[in-house]
């Protein structure tokens, strides 16, 4: 299918994914950023933070991001990874990724390394594939936590609205999951006091054993999430038919 490419009221570049039955997806070219998610009946799947900053070179606060993140104290580079916070373009010649399936609305972005980022000693490229499909995106107290060796799929239980959202993983054994709790949104000049009430962040991840490469090694890792209109309140869903496919 055809990008639909504009630049918004902001002046960012930003990539609209349609498919026939009617879901939509929105990616910014600024950090490879997916932004919006909208199923068949126009109700939006992602958070967004009610303070979210278009206007600023800097992440946005909400949807879907990649990175290359660094906690804690090790090292110089940015807190949250720099590829976030960097221009991607389109990638014309998408020839190390597998070809996208015909039924699914796709981009195909790519990030090399630059002179900004000589604080990396060494090139890079990094390759993103965003796909759409009629059903899937190819996301209490504070909780920040990393949980090592997580299962491959995870559902996420939406009870107010019935439904429930699976995220399936590949080359990513770890999970992070997190949410600010009130005092940290406040604290947050991007995030509205009372958003941390309808969020939570569920991030695949590489964390125990961190990643490494030589010169001219490569790696892939592959996210997907998708809803069932279903939840546990709803007495509809055994939540081990969606984690296992029991019948």
């Amino acid at each position: 299918m055809p990008l639909n490419i504009f630049h918004d009221r902001d002046g960012l570049p930003r990539i609209i994914l349609t498919e026939p039955k009617g879901s939509s997806a929105e990616v910014l070219l600024y950090g490879g950023q997916i932004v919006s998610w909208k199923n068949h009946r126009k109700e939006e799947l992602l958070f967004m933070s009610s303070k979210a900053n278009w206007k600023q070179h800097k992440a946005i606060r909400g949807g879907i991001s990649a990175c290359f993140a660094r906690f804690g104290d090790l090292g110089s580079l940015e807190q949250q990874g720099f590829a976030r916070n960097r221009m991607w373009s389109l990638d014309r010649d998408p020839s190390s990724l597998p070809p996208p399936l015909d039924n699914h609305s796709s981009v195909d972005l790519i990030l090399k390394s630059t002179k900004v980022d000589l604080k990396t000693p060494h090139s890079f490229e990094f390759r993103l594939r965003i796909s759409l499909s009629a059903d899937k995106l190819i996301l209490i107290p504070r909780i920040d936590r990393v949980y090592l060796h997580s299962p491959n799929k995870i559902a996420i239980i939406d009870h107010e609205k019935k439904r429930t959202f699976v995220l399936q993983k590949k080359g990513m054994p770890d999970a992070v999951v997190w949410n600010p709790w009130a005092k940290k949104a406040k604290a947050n000049p991007d995030l509205g006091d009372d958003d941390y009430k309808i969020m939570i962040c569920v991030s695949s991840a590489a964390i125990e054993t961190p990643l490494f490469l030589k010169p001219s090694e490569e790696w892939m890792g592959y996210q997907e999430l998708s809803t069932v209109s279903s939840s546990y309140c709803s007495g509809q869903l055994d939540p081990r038919k969606v984690l296992y496919g029991f019948h």
